[in-house]
């Protein structure tokens, strides 16, 4: 399909909303968009509003706080256990992560926690953990 010169250019996404995402981790920050049309926080990073279609969602940062939702140890042979939980940010989006600065089995549904960055050593591109909220 080719255009006429009076019809509009396609919209050109400038960043991926993915690599939007990974630019505020690598400032140390966790951000979420928010639709306008629903009123509601968006998480995993999307080009439109789920149920919306809204093409125009607006990038927040999230303070960094939120509630342990689901938890799942996995304790595999011969290796220390580890978790993987669901956070229900304070904002209104929920992610899948893990809970660091406690032992895995120790992690509770509604453990308050604390947002941080993960960087991994191998060069591979950040992404959130989380720690106890008291933990500094």
């Amino acid at each position: 399909m080719t255009q006429s010169p009076d019809s509009p250019a396609a919209p050109r996404a400038a960043t991926s909303p993915l690599a939007q995402f990974r630019a505020h981790l690598e400032r140390g920050e966790l951000a979420y968009q928010h639709d306008a049309a629903s009123g509601r926080a968006v998480f995993h990073p999307r080009v439109i509003g789920p149920g919306t279609g809204n093409p125009s969602l607006d990038w927040r940062v999230s303070a960094g706080l939120g509630t342990v939702h689901a938890v799942t140890v996995i304790s595999p042979r011969g290796e220390p256990a580890y978790n993987v939980v669901l956070v229900d940010m304070d904002e209104g989006f929920r992610l899948m992560s893990r809970v660091e600065g406690l032992p895995a089995h120790d992690v509770r549904i509604g453990l308050r926690v604390r947002f941080r960055v993960h960087r991994p050593a191998d060069g591979a591109p950040p992404y959130p953990i989380f720690f106890p909220e008291d933990a500094r």
